[in-house]
């Protein structure tokens, strides 16, 4: 359903790509590139959507097919053990007639082979059982699968109790019915079977798994082996019965006999020894299946701690303080290569000596903890990496910032000490000190970027972060300057050195520009009282007046316009002010001038009549 939700989508896709594509060509350069970065956004989800909808599609497609095989191979296992149960507990009666007995001894024989042959089955069905369960991640599944498993085995061992136990009785029967030497022959034909399956040279070592399997079959045979200790017991005493009663010659019957105590004794002593090397076999086992998992555990924690450890601190006693954790935390990283050796040198001597059926179990754990030992490997050292050469960078800065803090020392004792001197009277010197400051200025600012660096590094995230932008003033090369707000927050750090660098940059600042602003105050005056040498009032007077006609205005209905008080007099000031603000070309310098021509016609009252 979600499949075809999601195929539903297609033709949107394609109209969007379609219509995006149309766009392009009738758009702007800028708006190109945006609907451009869309569509590929757009289409790599898509893509990457598409791509994770079919990857899980055939992963349950795979889980369902092992689900379905286990399922299916389990019921007709247990169809069979049923039906064979059914049949052992309906053969109850044993015949009289020692050639009845050999023919239901002939059949049960063959129910035996059908039983090995399901035995593969059943173990096969069994690993099946056991790693869906490790792989399932549902309570309710967990406890189904690890159900259906006990019954599969508690079936099995029923099945084959119940058949050990038929086959003693068939052969005591036979015994009983005077057929000693077929019910000899029978065991010993059964020890000579048994008896390779127990040999010393039949491997038992390998995964832990394997290893019960094989400790749960050789209980199976022992029950089966103790069962047969009444039937070898009824042969000897109808052995020492046939020797004392008959008077032909029963040599025979002691080869047969001192046959079957060499056999009985081989496969006993052999029984035992493979139970001690099963013993072993799953000691190793264990061992490693603990060394590995415990190696396992902690790389997986250990990567864990690696990959997702935030950001790093800005101090430098706090980092170094990480940069040690991070040296204990390699060394026990070396210290772990021990257990890894020993993981996979147990493996390696498993694998020498192990069942066929688990060499590819074991080589596979052995990949997986180098693997996984290599990569926290990699992460560790890449994160030693980082740690190094975040303190490279936290000293490099700290040098940088005492640096700053020195030269910004030197600038403000500098132009404290220069605005103590009286300025120059002359436009050239003061041109000179203008060029010398604007040196200095030129300076402040290549240094800006290095006290943005700073403080953008220790600077704290609000919790409501302002629009991004640069927190030190930018100084131009104008003649007026401009800084940010003077009720913008100074951008505060956990550093009280990098505060002090942002407190003592901004005064600096404020510092050279006053001194810019007192230089070029100084010029404009002077340059000013340069020209005021040189006032020609009738000159002023025209270019006032063409002014005046160009605005088709009237020099009476500007005087109204500035006499507030509406009384025919305006103030010497006011007049002034007036014509300043008139956007007419003036300086106050001239202004003062034509005010004092106004001045000697009147009553030197201050006040200048329309």
């Amino acid at each position: 359903m979600f499949v075809t939700e999601v195929n539903s989508h297609r033709e949107h896709i394609i109209e969007l790509d379609k219509a995006g594509t149309h766009l392009k060509y009738f758009s702007q350069k800028q708006d190109v590139v945006l609907i451009k970065n869309l569509l590929l956004s757009v289409q790599g989800r898509w893509e990457k959507l598409v791509q994770k909808s079919v990857e899980r599609g055939r992963l349950l497609d795979d889980a369902r097919k092992r689900a379905k095989q286990f399922h299916e191979t389990f019921n007709k296992l247990m169809e069979w053990l049923d039906e064979s149960e059914k049949t052992l507990d309906s053969e109850v009666e044993i015949a009289n007639d020692p050639d009845k007995i050999k023919t239901q001894l002939a059949q049960h024989k063959e129910f035996q082979k059908s039983l090995g042959s399901k035995h593969s089955v059943y173990d096969t069905t069994s690993r099946t059982g056991r790693a869906l369960k490790d792989k399932t991640s549902l309570q309710d599944d967990h406890q189904k699968l690890d159900d259906m498993l006990c019954e599969l085995r508690d079936k099995w061992d029923t099945v084959c109790g119940k058949s050990v136990e038929r086959q003693n009785k068939l052969e005591e029967a036979l015994l009983f019915s005077g057929q000693f030497t077929d019910a000899l022959q029978a065991l010993i034909d059964w020890l000579y079977k048994v008896e390779p399956q127990l040999a010393e040279d039949q491997p038992v070592h390998g995964d832990i798994d394997l290893v019960l399997n094989l400790i749960d079959n050789h209980k199976v045979f022992q029950k089966e082996m103790g069962k047969r200790t009444v039937s070898v017991q009824a042969l000897k005493r109808s052995a020492r019965e046939l020797i004392e009663n008959t008077h032909d010659d029963s040599s025979w019957v002691k080869v047969q006999m001192q046959e079957l105590s060499t056999r009985w004794e081989t496969v006993c002593n052999l029984s035992v020894s493979k139970q001690a090397r099963l013993e072993q076999a799953l000691c190793q086992a264990e061992e490693f299946h603990s060394t590995v998992h415990i190696l396992l555990e902690w790389l997986a924690e250990a990567e864990q701690s690696l990959r997702f450890h935030g950001s790093l601190p800005d101090e430098e006693e706090t980092l170094q303080g990480l940069i040690e954790q991070h040296k204990e935390f390699m060394k026990k990283l070396e210290e772990k290569r021990v257990s890894l050796n020993k993981a996979t040198s147990m493996g390696e001597a498993i694998i020498s000596i192990c069942h066929p059926d688990s060499i590819t179990t074991i080589k596979h754990w052995n990949t997986i903890i180098k693997a996984r030992f290599e990569e926290v490997q990699a992460w560790a050292r890449q994160h030693q990496q980082r740690l190094n050469v975040a303190l490279k960078e936290l000293l490099a800065t700290q040098e940088l910032l005492e640096t700053l803090l020195k030269w910004l020392q030197w600038a403000e004792a500098n132009i404290s000490n220069k605005d103590t001197e009286p300025l120059p009277q002359e436009i050239e010197e003061i041109k000179t000190l203008i060029a010398e400051h604007q040196v200095f200025m030129e300076e402040m600012t290549r240094k800006q970027p290095d006290v943005d660096k700073i403080t953008k590094t220790h600077k704290r995230k609000a919790a409501v972060e302002p629009p991004i932008q640069s927190q030190i003033p930018v100084l131009d090369k104008g003649r007026t300057g401009s800084m940010y707000p003077t009720n913008f927050p100074l951008p505060k750090t956990k550093n009280p050195r990098v505060n002090l660098l942002v407190t003592k940059w901004q005064h600096v600042w404020l510092l050279a520009l006053d001194r810019r602003r007192k230089l070029n105050d100084a010029l404009d005056r002077l340059e000013e009282l340069k020209e005021f040498a040189n006032f020609d009032f009738d000159v002023w007077r025209k270019r006032y007046m063409r002014w005046m006609n160009h605005k088709k205005s009237r020099v009476m209905d500007f005087f109204r316009r500035i006499d507030k008080d509406q009384d025919g007099k305006v103030t010497r000031q006011e007049f002034i002010e007036g014509i300043l603000s008139s956007k007419f070309p003036t300086s106050r310098l001239e202004m003062s001038a034509v005010a004092d021509i106004f001045d000697r016609d009147e009553s030197n009252n201050g006040l200048l009549s329309k």
